[in-house]
């Protein structure tokens, strides 16, 4: 079960096969469009996708809107930027 306000709310749930079975007990991932409205941000030693999004948004756990507009950001499963510093990424421009 979905929240109301999830970003999953419109995601699809995968189809039974011909045999009737689900390949998974899940939802498909969702699309992810252009970000809009972008700031760029050059990557600090100590910065966290948390932080950023705290920075930014006034809450951290809207980190995965940065993570949406910098998909290759998604090779690490940490929230920390320490390998990348010096690089550029995108910050999406907060829902209102």
């Amino acid at each position: 079960m979905l929240l109301k306000n999830s970003r999953y709310k419109d995601a699809r749930r995968f189809e039974p096969d011909a045999e009737g079975n689900v390949p998974c007990k899940g939802i498909r991932p969702r699309a992810i469009g252009p970000a809009v409205g972008v700031l760029e941000h050059v990557i600090r030693e100590g910065d966290r996708l948390d932080l950023l999004a705290r920075h930014y948004y006034g809450d951290d756990r809207l980190w995965w809107r940065i993570l949406d507009a910098n998909p290759d950001l998604l090779s690490s499963v940490e929230l920390s930027l320490q390998e990348r510093a010096g690089e550029m990424i995108l910050i999406p421009k907060a829902k209102e």
